[in-house]
C-alpha cells in the first residue's frame, strides 16, 4: 500500500509537467502520428491503460493520468515516439517496473509514458569478458541467474531485485545490499545506447575495463532520472561467484547500538559484502507479517556477509568487534539460513507496507555519523508524534527511515512532513545527503537547493538543457 500523494505534496513545481500542458489538438496531433508510425498494440489509450502508469511504488501522483503507453518492444517504437513527442513539444516518463520510491515514474495529465519493461533481452553475456549486454526491461535478478550459470553474477543487489529493471536501477543509480564492497549500480555499468529527446542515438562508454576518452557520460546518465536521456541497451559489468560466503546474526538492545558497532567495524577495517541493520518496529512488522520471531532477539538485528577466498578470517574480524557489543552473535555457513535471514531484509517494506501507508526516506551519512543518524531520527519522530521504521545498509551508512501512515488520510499530514524534513537537514548537518539510492524524483525536489546550492542547482539546469532543450523528457522531475 502507497501514499497517495498529490502535487500540492510535493516539491515547487515550475518545471513540472504542468509547464507542458498538451492541449487537445496537440494531443489528437501526436495519437494519430504515433497510431500511424507504430505497430498494433503498441499505443495503449484510455483510462484504463494509462491509470496504472500514473505512479510508481512511492504512491506520488500528479493531477489528471497519463494520454498514453507506449508499450516499446524495440528501441525503434522508443525513438519514434520520442520523435513525434519532442517535435510537439508533449512531455515523455520512461517507466521501467514502476518500483521507484521517489515518485521518478509517475505521469501526468498530458504525458507520454514510455513503458520499457517489454525489453526484456540479454542480447549478449560474456563469460570471457565477465559483461552482459542488456535490454532495460531485463529484471535485475534474471540478468544475476543468467550471470550465475557461467559462475558469475551481477554485483548491484536492491531489495527490488526480484521485480525491478536493470533500466530503473540504471536511472536511479540504485544501491544494495552489497553495495559496502561492491558499490552502486555505477559501478557495474560500463556503457550506455540511449536516445535523447529528439530521438537522436548515442552509444557512451565502452566494454573494456578502462577507458577516459571524452567526458562520462555512461555516469551522467546513470543516475539521471530519465531526464537526459532514455536508455535502450546496457554494458554492465559481472563479476565471478565468491567461493566462500559466511553470513553473521548479531542482536542488539538498541538500533543505535547497532549503528555504532557498524562504525566500529568500520573503523577497524573490516569490509563486508553487506550489513544490513533493522530497528525493532521493523523486526516486530517482519513477525508479524511473516511468522518469524526476530523481535524476541533484541531490539535491532545486523546482519553482515563475507565473502571471497578470505570469508571465514573476515568474518572471524567481525565476530571479535562485536562481542561485547551485541547481546548474541551467530554465524553460519549454510546458504538455506542465510537466505532466510536475508529473506527478513528484503521483506521489510512489503511487511510495512502491510501496516498503513508508508512515506519512504533514503539519506545517507558519513559512516562514522550513523548512530547520531539513529538518534536524530528517532527525535523528529518523538518531536513530531510519527511512527517511523528504520532500516539501514549500515556499512555505507544509507538509511531508510520510513514513515508510516494512517491509510485512512486523504494525503500525507503536515506532521510527516515535518518530520522528513528535520531527518533531511539533520542529513545534511552530519555531512551526507538527501538520498543514497532512490533518487529525488519529486518528493524531495523541496529540499535539493540545500544540497546543491545555487551555483551547482543552476550548472545542472544548464545540462539538463543541453540534451534536452524543450524539457519533455520527465519533467518535474530530480531537479
Amino acid at each position: 500500500m502507497t501514499v497517495p500523494l498529490s502535487d500540492a505534496d510535493t516539491a515547487d513545481r515550475t518545471d513540472s509537467a504542468s509547464t507542458h500542458a498538451t492541449d487537445t489538438e496537440t494531443a489528437a496531433a501526436l495519437l494519430a502520428a504515433l497510431r500511424r508510425d507504430l505497430p498494433d498494440r503498441t499505443l495503449g489509450t484510455g483510462p484504463e491503460v494509462s491509470g496504472p502508469y500514473a505512479t510508481d511504488r512511492s504512491g506520488s501522483r500528479p493531477a489528471g493520468l497519463p494520454l498514453a503507453v507506449v508499450h516499446a518492444t524495440h528501441t525503434e517504437h522508443v525513438q519514434t515516439a520520442l520523435r513525434h513527442a519532442h517535435a510537439l513539444r508533449v512531455p515523455v516518463v520512461p517507466r521501467g517496473a514502476g518500483t521507484g520510491l521517489s515518485g521518478g515514474a509517475s505521469a501526468g495529465a498530458g504525458s507520454v509514458v514510455l513503458d520499457l519493461s517489454r525489453m526484456n533481452r540479454v542480447l549478449e553475456l560474456s563469460p570471457e569478458e565477465q559483461i552482459a549486454v542488456v535490454e532495460p526491461g531485463v529484471i535485475t535478478a534474471d540478468l544475476d541467474r543468467a550471470a550465475g550459470e557461467f559462475g558469475l553474477r551481477y554485483a548491484p543487489d536492491p531489495a527490488s531485485a526480484a521485480i525491478s529493471t536493470v533500466g530503473g536501477n540504471i536511472a536511479t543509480n540504485a544501491g544494495g545490499l552489497r553495495c559496502a564492497k561492491y558499490g552502486v549500480t555505477r559501478d557495474a555499468v560500463l556503457g550506455l545506447d540511449a536516445l535523447l529527446a529528439d530521438g537522436t542515438s548515442i552509444r557512451t562508454g565502452r566494454r573494456t575495463v578502462k577507458g577516459v576518452t571524452g567526458y562520462d557520460l555512461t555516469g551522467l546518465l546513470t543516475g539521471s532520472e530519465g531526464t537526459l536521456g532514455v536508455i535502450t541497451a546496457a554494458t554492465v559489468r559481472l563479476r565471478p561467484v565468491p567461493e566462500e560466503t559466511v553470513t553473521v546474526a548479531a542482536y542488539f538492545t538498541t538500533f543505535a547500538e547497532g549503528a555504532e558497532a557498524v562504525s566500529a567495524l568500520t573503523a577497524a577495517r573490516v569490509e563486508p559484502a553487506m550489513a544490513e541493520l533493522l530497528d525493532g518496529r521493523v523486526l516486530g512488522a517482519v513477525d508479524d507479517a511473516q511468522g518469524t520471531d526476530l523481535r524476541s532477539r533484541g531490539g535491532a538485528l545486523l546482519l553482515l556477509q563475507c565473502d571471497g577466498r578470505g570469508a571465514a578470517a573476515e568474518a572471524d574480524a567481525a565476530v571479535r568487534q562485536l562481542r561485547g557489543r551485541a547481546d548474541s552473535v551467530e554465524v553460519t555457513e549454510d546458504p538455506a539460513e542465510a537466505d532466510r535471514l536475508l529473506a527478513a531484509r528484503r521483506l521489510a517494506l512489503p511487511s510495512l507496507e502491510r501496516l498503513g501507508r508508508p512515506l519512504i526516506e533514503d539519506i545517507a551519512v558519513p559512516r562514522n555519523q550513523l548512530a547520531a543518524a539513529v538518534r536524530e531520527i528517532d527525535a523528529a519522530a518523538d518531536r513530531h508524534g510519527v511512527r517511523i521504521f528504520t532500516f539501514a545498509h549500515a556499512a555505507d551508512g544509507n538509511l531508510h527511515p520510513i514513515l508510516v501512515l494512517d491509510p485512512a488520510l486523504p494525503a500525507v499530514p503536515d506532521a510527516a512532513w515535518r518530520a522528513a524534513g528535520d531527518i533531511f537537514t539533520a542529513a545534511l548537518r552530519l555531512g551526507g545527503t538527501l538520498t543514497g539510492e532512490h533518487g529525488v524524483g519529486t518528493l524531495k525536489r523541496r529540499w535539493l537547493g540545500d544540497e546543491l546550492g545555487p551555483d551547482q542547482h543552476a550548472l545542472q539546469r544548464r545540462l539538463k538543457a543541453a540534451f534536452d532543450p524543450h524539457g519533455i523528457l520527465n519533467p518535474g522531475k530530480a531537479l
